[in-house]
């Protein structure tokens, strides 16, 4: 693979997660760059480690990734995002404020559920000529940076947005999530 498609190839695995973020970044009460930076950290190795598994696999487990990527990536957006819609919806007396900060295991489900495309693509790496290793660390940075950005994005956004920056989130994960079944659907017809 050239460079440019390798740069390519990482700013498209790193779309999503970028979506993600911003809804992340909106759901917390004025994040600072420590937690974009923190939570990009998080995405981004994910996102890196994922095509290495997917590598590791091969053609091995090729014809499952490929048949089930989807399926899993929208099942955890979905349960992910529905969770996001309740918390933003609950009556204000429930409501102390936003988060400051978001666990680490639910920005791990959300990374690795954005990220299991990735793990698809690392299968088809596997049988072209390649540097995984670099492959998997460019799609980790660019990754790294879309989801700080995206924290960023989602702090202005949620200021707008106000209590309703959760829903707003958690609806756009929904539609991350429909968007990559839709797709994977639509070829297969």
């Amino acid at each position: 693979m050239t460079f440019l498609s390798t740069l390519i190839l990482a700013l498209a695995m790193s779309t999503d997660a970028f979506a993600a973020a911003v809804s992340k970044g909106a759901a917390l009460r004025k994040p600072r760059f420590s937690e974009a930076i923190r939570t990009g950290l998080i995405f981004g190795v994910i996102e890196a480690l994922t095509p290495l598994v997917g590598w590791a696999m091969g053609s091995i487990a090729a014809e499952f990734v490929s048949e089930w990527d989807h399926w899993i990536a929208f099942c955890m957006l979905l349960v992910l995002g529905c969770m996001m819609i309740r918390n933003g919806l609950k009556n204000e007396q429930e409501v102390e404020t936003q988060v400051i900060r978001h666990s680490f295991w639910i920005l791990a489900a959300t990374g690795f559920a954005t990220s299991i495309d990735a793990m698809a693509v690392g299968v088809s790496l596997a049988f072209i000529d390649n540097n995984i290793l670099i492959t998997a660390a460019a799609i980790g940075v660019a990754t790294l940076v879309m989801v700080t950005l995206g924290v960023m994005v989602g702090r202005i956004i949620g200021v707008i947005a106000g209590r309703w920056a959760e829903v707003l989130g958690g609806l756009a994960l929904i539609g991350i999530g429909t968007a990559i079944l839709y797709e994977h659907l639509s070829v297969a017809v």
